[in-house]
């Protein structure tokens, strides 16, 4: 197999090399055993937003229109938009700033390669364990949707998959970028990045009360469709249009786990 392209025949030969990546996932188990606090940072912070909309100013909004006619209160309308955030935080964090420190400082990919391990190995191993996180986050906080009501509709049990989807699409992206960084500060762009996708991204707001132009530009937020797939399955507004969403999303983690492992390959190979 030339690891140089991303495979996109999956045959069983492929698979059977692909056991490698357990020790990746497993690394990362063992190094956040001690550390594992740190894992909840940013689930914290969209559960803070979370009841400060329960509580706080959610009270004064009043309901909300869905497209479908219905109409439903402030807090049940973000709080799924809330739970693909958190997947995305969960996600970016684990794939940015981690990968960053492990590729220039720590040297643990070089590590890795003088082992029988490719680059592959390592992407498809690195993007997994960010899913993970972003996973923990959203079970953390279906639970939480749960005990404070938030739930609408037994479509419900597919918005963890759907939040995983998320994570898979922001890590594969988050890795791929790590790769171009310069230095530190160059992540003050993805805060920046992530900032924005989570206040416009028909996260508080619907779409329809955007500007014109504006809700084009939304359409182009991968957060937007992450925010949509999870509202519309949370709130029982189901069709083949959320079709869509998951094959952007899909498209999305796709060409972020290929763009990394070409870049691994480009700065850990001879």
């Amino acid at each position: 197999m030339n690891a140089s392209v991303l495979p996109w025949r999956i045959t069983p030969q492929f698979v059977r090399n692909r056991h490698n990546v357990r020790y990746v996932l497993e690394r990362n188990l063992l190094v956040y055993r001690h550390i594992w606090l740190v894992i909840f940072s940013g689930f914290i912070e969209t559960l803070v937003y979370l009841f400060a909309v329960r509580i706080g100013f959610g009270t004064l909004a009043g309901d909300v229109q869905l497209d479908s006619g219905e109409s439903v209160d402030y807090a049940t309308y973000v709080a799924p938009a809330l739970l693909a955030a958190a997947a995305m935080n969960g996600a970016v964090f684990e794939s940015t700033m981690n990968i960053y420190f492990k590729l220039k400082f720590a040297r643990t990919y070089d590590a890795m390669l003088s082992t029988p391990m490719e680059p592959f190995d390592i992407a498809i191993g690195e993007i997994g364990w960010s899913q993970i996180r972003g996973s923990i986050y959203a079970v953390g906080y279906i639970i939480v949707l749960l005990v404070m009501g938030l739930v609408e509709s037994p479509w419900a049990v597919l918005a963890l998959p759907a939040a995983i989807l998320v994570g898979f699409a922001f890590g594969a992206v988050g890795m791929a970028s790590t790769t171009y960084m310069r230095s530190w500060q160059d992540f003050e762009f993805v805060q920046l990045v992530v900032m924005v996708l989570f206040l416009f991204s028909a996260t508080f707001y619907p779409l329809s009360v955007y500007p014109d132009w504006l809700q084009g530009v939304t359409h182009l937020s991968p957060l937007y469709h992450g925010v949509a797939l999870v509202r519309g399955l949370m709130l029982g507004d189901v069709g083949f249009f959320l079709l869509g969403h998951v094959v952007f999303l899909g498209a999305m983690g796709i060409a972020g786990l290929a763009v990394a492992n070409r870049r691994l390959i480009h700065l850990l190979t001879p």
